[in-house]
């Protein structure tokens, strides 16, 4: 960033995918643009040239180059993007009102239909709206239909109008839900398409690949060539003519046409030259396996982000470093560039790791499992491309059927949940997430920190359909499941078994995943396969079983395989999901496993194949996160919340004026009294009214402009814990009243009877009239710098402070997600009528967490809130506290605008 441009400016700058999955860079304008920007212009055609200025324009003048680079960043701005060196696209816009500017954009020819210009108008939105803009207005000749359709179809409220043959639009720039769609939809397209760059690839250069053994490079080329491979090998090695049968050249340069994937296998310090050196081959994608980078240190983390930056001016995306390659079992590619001993047979599972030895345990697991691959990418560092760009891949491949990830850190929890929820609602996506205990940073990742607690991420990852399991070994039991089984309708298990010791092991573990358990079913020990088929059929006819678990112990050592043919043929038949457990030898795990196997696939699955695990438990397990996955997809997902009465615009208004001259480095404020309930006003959320008084007779005056009862509360949050004496009740009467403030003043919430609270006022405390009777609550919000807002619910009391019962979810909410913050707590049935006693008015609440969710959104600059105690009664609730601390934020990792990671 230039030292003359302003700090906000520093979020402008970014890396961007575009629409055909190259990569470009966008970043203010600099008055050291003057000699690109006119490069850029003088290349345009003179019809461009016309469209843009409405007259020809063969050159711009130094005084245009001059008022073209030098803006002030908040009335004139302009934005830039970049391939290497060169400006392919800008964008400006110049203010004409106090809410309104004009906008224009101009795009290179030669990189036109790469969705330039729907990055800019994106980017230039949202600087636009920090700087206090609504409107764009934009003239634009009926002729220049590209620049039109930049506008119309960015799904913002858009009016047009002709004046003397020239179309004026008018564009409302606040975010919609169509505006929002269509914002995600193209970043979907131009993050899958960038992947599916790197995973099809036309041609490979491997550079690095020795001749020795134990060569890595020359492990990489061998398994590349034994593969199949069916596009173009490359090899660049500085003697050799030849390596492992595959003819060699000097250098990058002398690699014969282009080439769409480099890999690299060299010294980490010569990785940046080579990255430079395959910029001239036009190479769309990197797969570094080299080391040496952020996992070594600071110098090896410098390494790492001039790699990252060499990559994304050239417009290519990085897979690594460090990585254990990339794998595409397409028989029409046929591309093994990994480290991978053993690459399972094509299937439908794709895989991610983050962790590149890990990778390859997880290949040689599925493999083991005869479960077939689609593709498989190994992050390493993950500098670049992540999870949230594999998914967005996986998504339109159809190939892939069940995706699974290894992760060690989630960079972008707020868009992993909104990628995983999308991807979800058509393929399950089963996570693997070390570090269980905090968020544990593996060296080489970078990760924001977080203040969130611990049961966040997990609340993120149900709350976007994702199937959570503990280790790769479950992953694995839930993927065979999926890949070889219809999705259940149900919760309702049926248990057929051999042994009564097996159908109640397998009942008691499906009772304990909160599964619905029909009556066992057992047949004898010897029984045949006609007697163990006709148990099956008539569990598996049963209307009121939608899963089955069938147990199944040898008399002998060694599967009865009639046996395992009938089970095999009423599941399939049966159209319900069945898992089996097979107990056979020691170690007769992977012998029933591979009962479950195609021969004419292979060695892979089929569909309809029997998943057979080694436990009833394994098998129950499973299923239960099936039946979960399931119905979190049947189910209607809502629809984003909108509440009545709200106003952004003086919310926004009212934050700046009280942020005014703060910067991020500055310490959050605490609002006054008066300032939180504006605030939550802006919301439709009213504070129950209360008044600060200092002497027992102030307390009079204000109980009777309220009206009794009262209660009489410390101005110390942290003293209205029961026992703490900060808070009296039901105080009635006037001689009361006098009584309770005496006592409190003189104790902790009066600073223990000493006077003055250091301020030279006397200390003051609450009064408030009593609310109805209810269920007392608490709502918290948290601006994260990782997960972004946070919106939690619990109760008040021991539930909350004592066992940590708290429920949260990420904003934007639905109403479904909403009415699951409240029901997913574990005392929720408080709130229904537990136990006979009154249910209280839960719309009311849900409308309340409605708004604040709304209001975590909208406002990064809320850096906490607190509603506590909110008492919900039978009709309606009453926030009677509240708390919120205001801080300049740091910026949103998914902040409304395509931006790769920094």
């Amino acid at each position: 960033m230039s030292p003359t441009h302003p700090v906000w400016t520093r979020a402008w700058e970014a890396d961007v995918v575009l629409r055909d999955g190259g990569a470009a860079h966008i970043r203010p304008i600099r008055p050291e643009d003057a000699d690109a920007l006119q490069a850029f212009h003088v290349a345009q055609s003179p019809r461009s040239t016309y469209l843009r200025f409405f007259a020809a324009m063969p050159r711009l003048s130094s005084r245009d180059l001059t008022r073209f680079t030098t803006v002030d960043h908040s009335d004139r701005v302009a934005l830039v993007v970049l391939v290497g060196d060169a400006i392919i696209g800008v964008g400006r816009y110049d203010r004409v009102g106090s809410s309104e500017a004009e906008v224009a954009f101009n795009v290179s020819d030669a990189h036109q239909g790469r969705g330039v210009g729907s990055v800019l108008l994106e980017h230039l939105v949202v600087a636009a709206r920090e700087q206090g803009l609504t409107r764009f207005v934009a003239e634009v000749l009926p002729e220049n239909r590209r620049m039109l359709d930049v506008f119309t179809e960015a799904g913002f409220a858009t009016t047009r109008e002709v004046e003397d043959g020239v179309v004026m639009l008018t564009v409302d720039i606040a975010p919609t839900d169509r505006s929002m769609e269509v914002m995600a939809a193209r970043e979907h397209r131009a993050e899958a398409e960038s992947l599916r760059r790197l995973l099809h690839p036309r041609s490979v250069v491997v550079v690095g690949a020795g001749r020795r053994p134990g060569s890595v490079g020359g492990r990489l080329l061998q398994d590349l060539v034994d593969g199949g491979f069916t596009g173009a090998v490359h090899v660049v090695h500085p003697e050799a003519d030849v390596v492992r049968g595959v003819p060699a050249v000097r250098s990058t340069a002398d690699v014969p046409g282009p080439v769409d994937l480099a890999v690299l296998a060299v010294p980490a310090e010569a990785v940046a030259q080579v990255v430079a050196d395959c910029a001239r081959l036009d190479v769309k994608g990197l797969v570094v396996v080299s080391s040496g980078f952020a996992e070594t240190g600071e110098e090896g983390l410098a390494r790492q982000r001039e790699l990252l930056r060499l990559a994304r001016l050239h417009g290519m995306r990085l897979v690594g470093p460090t990585s254990f390659g990339v794998i595409n079992t397409d028989p029409a590619v046929r591309l093994n560039a990994s480290l991978a001993p053993v690459v399972p047979p094509p299937g439908g599972l794709g895989l991610f790791s983050q962790s590149g030895a890990l990778g390859v345990a997880v290949l040689d697991a599925a493999h083991r499992r005869h479960l077939g691959v689609s593709s498989f990418v190994s992050a390493g560092n993950r500098a670049d491309v992540s999870g949230n760009d594999c998914m967005q891949y996986w998504q339109d491949d159809p190939a892939t059927t069940v995706v699974g990830l290894y992760l060690e850190s989630v960079g972008n929890p707020r868009k992993f949940s909104r990628v995983a929820r999308g991807l979800a609602r058509s393929k399950p996506v089963v996570v693997v997430k070390s570090g269980v205990s905090s968020f544990t940073v593996p060296p080489g990742h970078a990760v924001r920190e977080t203040r969130a607690p611990r049961d966040a991420l997990d609340a993120m990852l149900r709350q976007a359909g994702v199937i959570r399991v503990d280790n790769v070994h479950q992953l694995f039991d839930v993927a065979q499941l999926l890949q070889t089984q219809p999705l259940p309708a149900g919760e309702r298990v049926g248990v057929v078994a051999n042994s009564p010791a097996l159908a109640a092991l397998a009942a008691e573990a499906a009772v304990s995943w909160g599964l619905d358990v029909a009556d066992p079913v057992t047949v004898a020990p010897e029984a045949d396969a006609a007697q163990v088929r006709d148990a099956l059929e008539r569990v598996f006819a049963d209307p009121d079983v939608d899963v089955v678990v069938a147990s199944l112990i040898p008399p002998v050592a060694e599967v009865d395989r009639e046996v395992v043919q009938a089970l095999q043929e009423v599941a399939a038949a049966a159209g319900k999901p069945c898992a089996a457990c097979l107990v056979a030898l020691v170690g007769g795990s992977e012998q029933a496993l591979s009962l479950s196997a195609d021969p004419a696939a292979g060695g892979g699955p089929a569909v309809g194949a029997l998943p057979v695990y080694p436990t009833p438990e394994d098998a129950v397990r499973s299923l239960a996160a099936v039946v979960r996955y399931a119905s979190w997809r049947r189910r209607d997902h809502g629809a984003r919340v909108a509440p009545a009465g709200t106003d952004a615009r003086a919310a926004r208004a009212l934050v700046e004026q009280l942020l005014a001259g703060r910067g991020p480095d500055d310490a959050p404020v605490r609002l006054e009294p008066e300032q939180v309930a504006a605030l939550l006003a802006c919301y439709g959320v009213q504070l129950w009214p209360s008044v600060e008084v200092r002497t027992p007779d102030e307390a009079v005056r204000a109980a009777d402009r309220l009206g009794w009862p009262v209660a009489v509360k410390a101005t110390q949050r942290h003293l209205r814990h029961p026992g703490l004496g900060g808070v009296r009740l039901e105080i009635a009467s006037e001689r009361e009243l006098r009584a309770h403030v005496e006592a409190m003043l003189a104790g902790p919430a009066g600073g223990g009877g000493d006077g003055a609270d250091g301020t030279g006022r006397q200390p003051a405390l609450l009064v408030q009239a009593m609310a109805g009777s209810g269920i007392g609550v608490l709502v918290r919000t948290l601006e994260d710098p990782l997960f972004g807002p946070l919106v939690s619910f619990g109760l008040a009391g021991d539930t909350t402070v004592l066992l940590g019962d708290v429920s949260h979810r990420i904003p934007p909410l639905t109403d479904v997600d909403v009415s699951d913050l409240v029901r997913t707590l574990r005392a929720s049935p408080r709130l229904f009528g537990y136990m006979g006693t009154p249910a209280v008015d839960v719309a009311s609440l849900e409308d309340l967490l409605a708004r604040v969710s709304v209001m975590a959104d909208d406002l990064p600059e809320v850096f906490s809130s607190e509603l506590s105690p909110v008492q919900v009664g039978e009709r309606g609730l009453a926030v009677l506290g509240a708390a919120v601390e205001l801080a300049v934020p740091v910026g949103r990792s998914d902040a409304g605008r395509r931006v790769l990671p920094a």
